[in-house]
């Protein structure tokens, strides 16, 4: 059922085919036509689920923290399924209304995160093809998260209209981020408590 892209060559697959699949295509993203199988494991879910509460913690009343492969933000390439998204309420408000899908516009996306799974086709496309999908569609921050041997974030923000990666951040620092166009809220996490319990 999933192909992997190996030309320039779109892919049969839409947007269609792609909530056709069991559980509307939650654990598959659309990528230049084709059906591409999201690699996820328990270590991965917990990390992202780790962070999105620190995310939530500090987020103000006027973004809403999205977790999940059920959320999806169109780019450039076709359907991404972050882990994590900040978007405004009014936005998942709206996209509520439609599920499903739960379609969002990269253009209102505040930051995306990505937790790569290593060695893995996704971790290429979680490091390479999503950086210029992201910044294709304005998403000021993207943040890529690895969690093998150790946790580290590497945040990368707009410049432009490409992404500038700031020194990454691991166990024992602190991330100290503010996100959002006017800097709407701020967070702070030490990539070490990404893995407690």
């Amino acid at each position: 059922m999933t192909k992997r892209r190996t030309s320039r060559k779109p892919g049969p697959y839409t947007v269609r085919d792609l909530h056709a699949l069991p559980s509307d295509g939650k654990s598959f993203e659309l990528e230049d036509g084709w059906l591409v199988e999201v690699d996820r494991g328990a270590r991965h879910n917990h990390v992202a689920q780790r962070l999105a509460r620190f995310l939530d913690v500090a987020a103000d009343a006027e973004v809403h923290v999205c977790l999940g492969g059920g959320w999806e933000v169109s780019t450039p390439g076709g359907i991404r399924k972050p882990d994590i998204v900040v978007v405004p309420r009014e936005v998942v408000r709206s996209a509520l209304v439609a599920d499903p899908p739960r379609l969002l516009p990269g253009s209102e996306v505040r930051l995306a995160v990505e937790v790569v799974a290593p060695g893995t086709g996704s971790e290429r496309t979680d490091r390479v093809r999503k950086v210029r999908e992201y910044a294709a569609v304005g998403i000021p921050q993207y943040w890529i998260v690895e969690h093998h041997p150790q946790v580290r974030i590497h945040p990368l923000v707009l410049d432009g209209d490409t992404y500038r990666a700031d020194p990454p951040v691991g166990p024992g620092s602190t991330l100290s981020a503010n996100i959002g166009p006017d800097n709407n809220f701020r967070v702070e996490v030490d990539p070490a408590a990404l893995l407690e319990v």
